[in-house]
């Protein structure tokens, strides 16, 4: 599978006059409560900004989107619109009801953690997704028993006609959207990935947005 190639036209659309947009800091999290049947759109803001999403079961931590289960329901490796994702039970989870970018979102890569930026030159602490997971899913009064593996918005690493995996720079643009709607009562967990040193972000990790509605 090529690299992607950057689309020309985006339209918005799928948000609520009555939502209030929240800000995901550059290298940091945020979680949040969403009901069963409410929707929650994500923006990459400024355009280059990956966003790693995690949803788990809000009455029970244990039930999570599992990207390996997705894959299998899916049999995809890249979820479009109107796909279905499912937890680690096999059950609904979120619907992705808009998508702007067409895909262009990454289910096989893992969160960023310390080791991986140890092992690419790090001397000192880098801020990454794993550690985003946790601490933003604390602040938001919740204690989940493991880390599943993100659902990676915006991140341009397609499987190579080789069968290579590579780092490459984002082709979406500035607004582009993911609307999902909650298929069960969960927590919502979103990062503005730390990662600097690979061009997945365009070497400068940048803000994002969500809303509920």
């Amino acid at each position: 599978m090529a690299v992607q190639k950057k689309r020309t036209t985006a339209k918005r659309s799928g948000s609520s006059k009555s939502a209030v947009p929240v800000t995901i800091p550059a290298r940091k999290a945020k979680a949040a409560f969403v009901k069963k049947g409410q929707h929650i759109r994500v923006v990459n803001t400024h355009g280059t900004q990956v966003v790693d999403c995690w949803a788990l079961n809000a009455d029970n931590m244990t039930e999570f989107m599992s990207m390996e289960h997705c894959r299998v329901f899916l049999e995809s490796i890249i979820p479009r619109k109107g796909d279905v994702m499912v937890t680690n039970r096999r059950r609904p989870i979120i619907k992705i009801t808009e998508d702007s970018a067409s895909g262009t979102h990454d289910t096989l890569l893992a969160a960023c953690d310390r080791y991986r930026y140890e092992l690419l030159g790090c001397k000192d602490y880098h801020a990454n997704c794993t550690d985003n997971f946790w601490e933003a899913m604390v602040m938001a009064g919740y204690k989940p028993v493991e880390l599943p593996s993100p659902f990676n918005l915006w991140q341009n690493t397609p499987v190579e006609v080789d069968g290579t995996i590579k780092p490459n720079a984002p082709v979406t643009r500035k607004g582009d959207f993911i609307v999902m709607r909650a298929m069960m009562n969960l927590v919502i967990c979103l990062s503005a990935c730390p990662q600097d040193i690979t061009a997945i972000c365009g070497n400068k990790p940048r803000s994002a947005q969500f809303e509920i509605f």
